[in-house]
């Protein structure tokens, strides 16, 4: 079964026939979920892209495994949320979806990307660092989760132009 290992994943626009999926990956990912509701409205935007992580396969590319969401807004973008479904982590899709917005971002003269990352979660903020992103910030007790605790969020901005 090595070769699973080797598929190569693609990423390419989300669509309404994905909401299904990606609504399911961000309950896996998060505390707080997306309804596909929620997520359908969103992908409608005109100042929102969504991309999706797919597994390639001989056929076809398959169900998403991974997503992110980006609300642009004049010569500004702002990551809404990312997620990749546990059973991929740690195989660099969250990077392959980063460098994607990124590269579209850049096609589209955006000059600023900010996003907000739990101060807890390490691989994230790891990822971030890596690709450019500095913090400019932070919100105290901005997330929160079913127990009642409360964790800052870190604001971090990455330049394009």
């Amino acid at each position: 079964m090595w070769w699973l290992l080797q598929i190569p994943t693609l990423v390419d626009a989300a669509t309404e026939d994905d909401v299904a999926a990606l609504s399911e990956i961000h309950s896996e990912a998060f505390e707080h979920t997306w309804s596909e509701e929620e997520i359908a409205a969103l992908l409608r935007q005109e100042n929102v892209i969504g991309l999706a992580a797919r597994r390639s396969s001989l056929f076809a590319a398959v169900r998403p495994v991974g997503f992110v969401m980006v609300r642009t807004a004049a010569d500004e973008a702002e990551i809404l949320t990312i997620a990749v479904s546990p059973s991929c982590r740690r195989r660099g899709i969250g990077r392959q979806l980063v460098e994607a917005v990124l590269r579209k971002l850049y096609a589209d003269r955006i000059a600023e990307l900010y996003l907000e990352v739990d101060v807890g979660n390490i691989a994230a903020v790891g990822l971030y660092r890596s690709l450019g992103f500095r913090e400019v910030g932070e919100r105290v007790g901005y997330y929160g989760n079913a127990a009642g605790e409360r964790s800052t969020a870190l604001v971090m901005k990455r330049e394009l132009r």
